[in-house]
């Protein structure tokens, strides 16, 4: 059976190794380092001690991903061969380590090979003792090359290391502008414990890539953003500003505020990022979907007061419901195309939601949604188990028939039966739409902006010509009107 030793050569300075590392480097059949690149290798040269570098698999490599894995192979094969093998590397090894993290993955159960990991001293430490921060309260220790996909706590110290050289510092910096803002102060640590080569600056964030000193031994601070006042906010901090505002010494109004009479708000916010939306405008719609974001923010916390469930809980639930409802992403069914998708979303929320039948399954579409919405997707449901027209012409005569049916009724004294009648012919209309593939709430809103646009241009004719709408006859507006018609569609054909 082989024995693979792994040491730490600690964090660069020769007194900061172990002597369990040094004595286990001395008695080694081979020793093999991940680098040359490392300030204690002199003194190892010094001591006498041979050993083979990993360093030319770097210069093959084209990815840092592959240069690990082709070392933690080697490794592996030269352990196999020999008794007692020795795998120094830089730091602490179960600190940022990824030939360690691979090598022990790889022989985890093996009969082979022991294992053994020798403790050292990592940068870390010496980085901690030279800024003088307590870990107790929070430290998070992060991969530069890692960032998108772990990301930084701006509540706690944060650590980026591996910072190689300046475009790496680069690529950090802008994904830390993201989350801190451009002017926040950062202090850049390079070869932190070593006497004559240590070199510790704070500086705005902005400015990390355009120093000329940057090398494999640079790691990035950040402190704790602590201030209300900041240059970039994140999900947290507008929890905690909606918690303040709700709070004894908050805002009156925010207080005052419950889950009935916030409705109107979050109905009018969402209505004003459509609207953004429709007028194509980025900056509206990063504002309003802020809004609505922040009804939702508002609800929940409404709801945390009253122990009922907090905005972690909506994010949750709303993970696993769409984690659930796509089984063809997250699970190992197949689904082709999107018909297919909405169909069986529509299975799984029957199921989630027991709606045993056809008609709870259309009671379920909420009534606060507007009428014509409401109308469309009542009309979809049942379309889909076959009570449906054949055709769009037989839902236009039963619009006709509609139509009908309310000029008998419209003149007389039964309001139910006028409302009732208007209701069937709108409904009716509804109805061609969804046949058209044309959503209804749509078309009225362009109808709606049209009259707004006609009944402008009849009121700065009117203007033009000395007149106030207020003293103009019907039929003098009438004119106006079409002429608006003809002006509109003149500008069409120009189109």
């Amino acid at each position: 059976m082989g024995n693979l030793a792994i040491v730490g050569l600690g964090p660069g300075a020769f007194d900061q190794m172990t002597i369990g590392t040094i004595e286990k480097m001395k008695n080694a059949d081979k020793l093999y380092l991940r680098t040359e690149k490392h300030p204690v290798v002199k003194y190892l040269k010094e001591m006498g001690l041979k050993f083979e570098t990993f360093d030319k698999i770097y210069e093959k490599g084209s990815t840092f991903e592959e240069v690990y894995d082709n070392i933690t192979r080697e490794i592996i094969e030269i352990a196999e061969k020999y008794e007692n093998v020795v795998y120094a590397v830089p730091g602490n090894p179960f600190v940022a380590e990824k030939t360690v993290e691979y090598l022990l993955k790889f022989l985890n159960g093996s009969d082979d090979i022991k294992v053994e990991v020798v403790p050292a001293m990592s940068f870390v430490d010496v980085v901690i003792n030279q800024l003088k921060v307590d870990p107790i309260y929070g430290f998070k220790i992060i991969d530069g090359l890692s960032l998108d996909s772990i990301k930084p706590d701006k509540r706690c110290n944060n650590l980026v290391t591996q910072v190689y050289n300046r475009r790496v510092a680069s690529d950090v910096k802008l994904k830390l502008m993201d989350i801190y803002g451009d002017d926040f102060l950062v202090t850049v640590i390079k070869r932190a414990g070593i006497k004559g080569e240590e070199r510790i600056e704070t500086m705005p964030l902005y400015s990390i890539d355009r120093i000329d000193w940057i090398d494999y031994l640079t790691s990035i601070f950040l402190p704790p953003v602590k201030n209300t006042f900041q240059e970039r906010y994140d999900i947290d901090d507008l929890l905690d500003i909606m918690a303040r505002l709700r709070s004894e010494n908050g805002c009156p109004w925010d207080r005052e505020q419950d889950h009935n009479t916030l409705k109107r708000y979050l109905i009018e916010e969402c209505y004003e990022a459509i609207d953004a939306i429709e007028n194509d405008s980025d900056e509206n719609l990063l504002e309003e979907l802020g809004d609505v974001l922040l009804q939702v923010v508002f609800h929940s916390q409404i709801a945390n007061e009253r122990k009922a469930f907090n905005f972690h809980d909506v994010c949750d639930a709303e993970c696993k419901k769409m984690v659930y409802r796509h089984p063809h992403v997250f699970g190992s069914e197949e689904i082709a195309t999107s018909d297919d998708v909405l169909k069986r979303w529509d299975e799984i929320k029957k199921d989630e939601k027991g709606l045993k039948s056809h008609a709870n399954e259309l009671k379920s579409v909420p009534r606060s949604m507007p009428a014509l919405i409401r109308g469309y997707k009542v009309q979809e449901k049942a379309a889909k188990v076959g009570f449906d027209w054949d055709n769009v012409d037989d839902a236009m005569a039963k619009v006709y028939e509609e139509l009908n049916e309310f000029k008998e009724v419209y003149k007389g004294e039964d309001e139910s039966d006028k409302i009732e009648e208007l209701g069937d012919l709108i409904f009716a209309i509804v109805n061609v739409a969804r046949f058209l593939k044309i959503d209804p709430e749509v078309a009225v809103h362009k109808t709606i902006e049209k009259f707004i646009d006609r009944f402008k241009y009849i009121e700065d004719s009117a203007e033009k010509m000395g007149h106030k709408m207020e003293d103009m006859t019907l039929s003098e507006m009438d004119f106006l009107w079409n002429e608006a018609k003809m002006h509109n569609f003149n500008k069409k054909v120009q189109k």
